[in-house]
């Protein structure tokens, strides 16, 4: 037993953004489904159900809690896009170099707070 092969665990691989990246971007499909999913849908029924309805939404969106949510998702959304997309060129079998790969990672990090700082700023400025 004491020849058997160990497999690589975190142990053994040095932590890296390619790995953080990873896994944030199953966070992220999960904030989205499980935080953007329910707002997307009380958007729909306060707008479908009239004045009324979508003042109430519009108050708690507009509260300074609702912002928060509200650019926490749209960071989630960029991120997991550019995510998705760096795992698109993955696939088609590129990118596989180590640098390159965290190298990309960073830029998805980078990318998804630029996204969003530019996304609010034309909202906020308008």
């Amino acid at each position: 037993m004491a020849n058997r092969p160990l497999s690589p665990h975190l142990q053994i691989y040095k932590w890296g953004p390619h790995m953080a990246l990873s896994i944030t971007h199953r966070v992220t499909g999960s904030a989205m489904a499980f935080v953007g999913l329910p707002i997307l849908l009380w958007w729909l029924g306060a707008m479908a159900a009239g004045a009324g309805a979508y003042d109430t939404f519009a108050f708690v969106m507009g509260s300074p809690i609702g912002i928060i949510v509200l650019i926490g998702l749209s960071w989630t959304f960029f991120t997991h896009m550019l995510s998705g997309l760096r795992h698109f060129v993955l696939d088609i079998g590129a990118g596989y170099e180590l640098s390159v790969n965290k190298t990309w990672s960073m830029v998805v990090f980078a990318l998804g707070i630029i996204l969003t700082v530019l996304f609010w700023a034309v909202i906020f400025l308008k």
